[in-house]
């Protein structure tokens, strides 16, 4: 896992990226996090982790201004649990409910790849296999009329005693 990229907040409310060296905004510290950045926001001047309270910043500007995730029934719940036995639990819980949210979304991502990479695969395999059947119902179709030996083998098990190019009718005479 990568370090912490380390971002000092100033007195200004200005953020710093000390990696980056350069100011940035909650907006890219947004896409460093999507990007699968680890950050840790520090207070320049006590050195106090901050970064709680910016993710939290960061998380509200996106329900103000976005499509919010996060509903008000489900905010009021947030709010009931804190202070209260099961809290931990609940963080617990909704850590892991996420991570494999996460895992499940990367596998289906990762399969939905393999599948774009080669998407007429198994449509070619079903193809090589009915004209495997339709060249084998062809000669058998064949055979059977040709008079070919193996051709009325079917009912007896026996070929038949016709020869090529004589009717069946001439084989009876024939007896």
């Amino acid at each position: 896992m990568p370090p912490e990229r380390l971002i000092r907040k100033y007195s200004n409310r200005r953020l710093y990226d000390t990696t980056a060296s350069r100011h940035v905004t909650l907006e890219d510290l947004r896409q460093l996090i999507i990007a699968g950045e680890k950050i840790k926001v520090i207070d320049d001047k006590s050195a106090e982790d901050l970064t709680r309270s910016v993710l939290l910043q960061i998380i509200s500007e996106q329900e103000q201004f976005g499509a919010p995730v996060l509903g008000s029934e489900l905010l009021e719940m947030i709010i009931r649990f804190h202070g209260r036995p099961m809290q931990a639990l609940l963080s617990s819980y909704l850590e892991q409910a996420f991570t494999t949210m996460v895992r499940q979304q990367e596998s289906m991502q990762s399969e939905m790849a393999k599948a774009l990479q080669t998407p007429v695969a198994p449509l070619t395999e079903l193809a090589r296999k009915n004209l495997e059947l339709w060249e084998q119902m062809q000669a058998a179709t064949r055979d059977a009329f040709m008079g070919r030996p193996g051709a009325n083998t079917a009912s007896t098990g026996k070929p038949s005693e016709q020869n090529e190019g004589e009717h069946p009718r001439d084989t009876k005479q024939r007896k």
